[in-house]
């Protein structure tokens, strides 16, 4: 398979066929992510009662990050409309869901993106939404710095990217001059309350592996962020999450084209770990494209791979008994979730 034949630009779909087709035909060799889940009787894979609407209002990023599952970048036009959430509205009303994981792309790049939190509000106090940001938009521009008093009012939780303690490695991954802007957003986030013990104002960070290999101990990175980002620029946050890079996107034509990609997919299948597979976010967690297509997870999102036919594939057509009755979507980049301890959105799973 060549590598230039994986377009990221075009039909979005045919790119996604393409990076199933990869995934499959190369790692026929390999064992099948659902055989693995046979042994330890856990296939086919069900879901668990839905506490997260995980929704990806659009890919329009400032960033162009290597790492990215997303494609997300400054050119993308992706956007979800205030239609579409509005039926994101109704379902969280409707299912009473407990959480809502906002993705991107920067989510704050959404014109309707502080409507949407207004209207959350209206409905509940009590529902966590969590904010998936990049750190640098909140110091991009006049309007964006005040992102983080809006985040403050509506006690939004902080999910931040942050793959490395050093700038060395964060600009390596995700471009020049970002990990100095990083801190900057972080230290106007702990000004605020963000990251401090008994503020109830929970700042995360987000650590990914800069190259074709699993991320270390979770509690142990997390010792060494804390230190390290206290001691040197007085930087403080609540908990560390570990997230493995899948297959997919940028990542896969990184793996491609530096020739790693059968090592990578041979590290993912022999580090698979059947407690990490019983505790999958795709099991608990929707997750609806900025178009309200409806996916297991953001990971077969960027693949199209759609619910179980049996099930809604939009939004605007929830049926909470049919989605709890459905099959997941498997393919061989499920291997990334179970490798090691597990990776989800909110880190280690193990």
């Amino acid at each position: 398979m060549k590598l230039q034949s994986l377009k990221r630009r075009g039909s979005k779909l045919a790119s996604a066929n393409l990076q199933v087709t990869i995934l499959e035909e190369t790692t026929k060799d390999l064992p099948k992510f659902e055989d693995k889940l046979k042994e330890i009787d856990l296939f086919p894979l069900k879901t668990t009662p839905l506490e997260i609407l995980q929704i990806n209002v659009g890919y329009l990023c400032d960033l162009t990050c290597e790492h990215c599952h997303v494609d997300a970048g400054p050119t993308r036009k992706e956007i979800m409309t205030k239609e579409t959430f509005q039926y994101c509205l109704d379902v969280i009303k409707e299912a009473k869901i407990k959480t809502i994981d906002l993705t991107g792309g920067a989510p704050e790049m959404n014109p309707d993106f502080e409507w949407f939190i207004e209207e959350v509000r209206k409905i509940s106090q009590d529902i966590e939404i969590i904010i998936r940001s990049n750190l640098t938009i909140l110091v991009s521009n006049q309007k964006f710095r005040t992102f983080p008093e809006f985040f403050k009012k509506h006690r939004l939780t902080i999910i931040a990217s942050l793959p490395c303690y050093t700038a060395e490695n964060t600009d390596k991954q995700r471009g020049d001059k970002v990990f100095v802007r990083s801190i900057e957003a972080l230290q106007n986030l702990n000004a605020l309350g963000y990251g401090q013990e008994g503020t109830e104002l929970p700042l995360h960070l987000v650590y990914n592996p800069g190259g074709a290999f699993l991320p270390g101990d979770q509690a142990g990175l997390e010792a060494d962020y804390k230190r390290i980002l206290k001691e040197q620029y007085n930087v403080e946050f609540n908990s560390l999450y570990t997230i493995t890079n899948l297959p997919i996107s940028r990542f896969l034509e990184t793996l491609l084209e530096d020739e790693k990609f059968d090592t990578y997919m041979a590290l993912l299948v022999d580090s698979f770990n059947p407690t990490a597979a019983e505790s999958v976010m795709c099991r608990n967690t929707l997750s609806v494209s900025w178009d309200g297509q409806l996916y297991d997870c953001d990971f077969n999102q960027m693949l199209q791979l759609g619910t179980e036919t049996s099930a809604p594939q939009h939004i605007k057509d929830f049926d909470a008994t049919a989605l709890a009755n459905r099959n997941i979507v498997l393919g061989q980049h499920c291997y990334g979730c179970t490798a090691g301890a597990g990776s989800s959105c909110q880190g280690s799973l193990a």
